[in-house]
């Protein structure tokens, strides 16, 4: 006889494999299990730790500039593949499975809009295509954005999400979008252009070494990962522990690379005032 046996409960158990997939998100930074539905009712941002997970370029619009008036530019630019790239996968063929996937041409979105009235050329990266990386298109598209905010004497404002840097598919042609954005943002300073450069989790190598840290005022994201190279890379490479938060938003502005750190919720108004007060 059995000393023990297991009885079936009264109401029915339900399994790991009853539970639908895609109802929660691990927090990146503390770990945190959160259900989606309030993760996306908290605008992405952890209701623990304030973490603030990666937004699709058309909810970034969408939080940033007020209702309608987003005018975008070039929206019919999109990638070839000078250099026949196969290895692992044919680039072609990568590229158009990132433009099913998240319904954008390419990682990045311009145009024109209104902060609270105010205007200002606007351009988005969207880690959600090829981790946001700069090729030829995300840097002609910039560069037009920046050289229409010369042009139109606009204030200009630039979200980048990128951690894939050059796209390495493009080889030099997308190495030189770095020079490329960084020319014409010479040439915007040099008409008085107003320039604010935001950087979001996570902004990396090629990004950041170009126009990302180009801005007159640098603005980042609470606890977004911004740097050259990633943390686990330059411990080896150096073999020494890094700081504590290394890399992070609040160790940056401790030692001076951007100039302010603003939440999700405040940015668009934060935008407004600083346009109000530099623009004029």
């Amino acid at each position: 006889m059995k000393l023990f046996s297991r009885r079936e409960p009264v109401f029915g158990r339900t399994s790991k494999r009853d539970i639908p997939a895609g109802l929660w998100t691990k927090c990146d930074a503390c770990g945190q299990l959160i259900y989606n539905k309030a993760l996306d009712e908290n605008l992405r941002v952890c209701p623990k730790c304030d973490f603030h997970f990666p937004l699709p370029a058309p909810q970034r619009l969408r939080l940033t500039l007020d209702e309608g008036s987003f005018k975008e530019w070039d929206a019919d630019l999109a990638p070839v593949d000078p250099l026949q790239f196969a290895v692992p996968t044919p680039y072609a063929q990568k590229v158009t499975e990132e433009q099913q996937a998240c319904g954008m041409r390419d990682a990045c979105v311009t145009g024109k809009g209104r902060l609270d009235g105010h205007e200002a050329v606007i351009g988005v990266t969207d880690s959600r295509f090829m981790m946001g990386s700069m090729g030829s298109v995300v840097g002609e598209k910039l560069t037009r954005a920046i050289e229409r905010a010369t042009e139109l004497r606009l204030p200009l404002i630039i979200i980048s999400g990128s951690g894939g840097g050059a796209r390495m598919q493009e080889g030099m042609l997308s190495l030189m979008q770095m020079a490329k954005t960084s020319s014409a943002l010479t040439r915007l300073d040099a008409q008085g252009g107003l320039f604010i450069s935001v950087l979001t989790h996570p902004t990396m190598a090629g990004v950041l070494a170009s126009f990302a840290t180009l801005g007159d005022l640098i603005i980042a994201e609470p606890k977004a990962l911004i740097g050259f190279t990633g943390p686990r890379v330059i411990e080896q490479t150096i073999r020494q522990k890094l700081p504590e938060g290394f890399q992070r938003s609040e160790f940056l502005l401790e030692h001076g690379l951007i100039d302010l750190i603003v939440h999700r919720r405040d940015l668009k108004a934060i935008l407004a005032q600083l346009i109000a007060s530099l623009s004029s």
